[in-house]
């Protein structure tokens, strides 16, 4: 069974390399040129189904990536939950926070090995599938006026819905469920089996702030996930 990928990527070389080999693997690339295409193609879905995965070029010929990644995380309903492993130019740190803090789930410089985005392409899914699965054991967890419901894969605070990316709504299960506990930036990494950090380890603080962002009251003064400083963050029992 082949799983879907959307690539919005204008070089066609390179979309074309990366069909082939994504393909060896069980993946079928569909290959939009421009960011206005992409977002058509995600709005109709690939065979009545969206797609698992976008792959996302920040340099495209028509708009800015950044604007397509804003535009797919502020639609309703699942097109906004699909994951997005945003390709940007290599050097180039403050794309990669951008990128992070508008919703893209991981990033990929280039040029870039074929292998390393296999890779990362199936940890994206892997992290996806392991939220699903960890749903069946309990769905809802609730802490004051936050609830995490891990069978929809939906947070909402007061009744009122946080938006999250898969990514982030994973690191916020992870933390919620060893509340009280404090976790090394190691340690919530490998809870949510994703790729180890590497230089720019920035990535997940970025993805902490935009989770504060969804479910604090007042991010400058948290409550509920707590920075320990010098160590790594701790969610905070005693909420609300």
């Amino acid at each position: 069974m082949t799983t879907a990928v959307l690539m919005i990527e204008d070089d066609e070389r390179l979309a074309s390399m990366v069909r082939e080999y994504l393909g060896q693997s069980g993946f079928a690339i569909v290959h939009a040129p421009d960011g206005k295409t992409g977002l058509e193609l995600l709005q109709r879905g690939l065979g009545q189904q969206l797609p698992e995965l976008v792959i996302l070029d920040l340099m495209l010929p028509d708009m800015d990536g950044l604007d397509v990644c804003r535009q797919i995380r502020a639609t309703q309903g699942p097109i906004a939950r699909v994951p997005i492993l945003m390709l940007t130019a290599k050097g180039d740190p403050m794309d990669r926070v951008i990128g992070l803090e508008i919703g893209a789930d991981d990033y990929l410089p280039k040029p870039f090995e074929p292998r390393e985005l296999l890779a990362r392409v199936r940890a994206i899914l892997r992290r996806q599938q392991a939220g699903t699965l960890a749903a069946s054991d309990s769905d809802v967890l609730r802490f004051g006026s936050l609830e995490i419901d891990r069978s929809a894969r939906t947070v909402s605070v007061a009744g009122r819905p946080a938006e999250l990316t898969s990514y982030q709504f994973d690191l916020l299960v992870a933390l919620a469920e060893r509340a009280g506990r404090v976790l090394t930036r190691d340690q919530i990494m490998e809870a949510v089996r994703g790729r180890e950090l590497e230089a720019f380890d920035r990535s997940i603080d970025v993805h902490m702030g935009r989770i504060r962002a969804a479910i604090e009251a007042d991010v400058k003064n948290p409550r509920r996930i707590l920075t320990v400083r010098g160590v790594g963050y701790v969610f905070a029992k005693q909420q609300d």
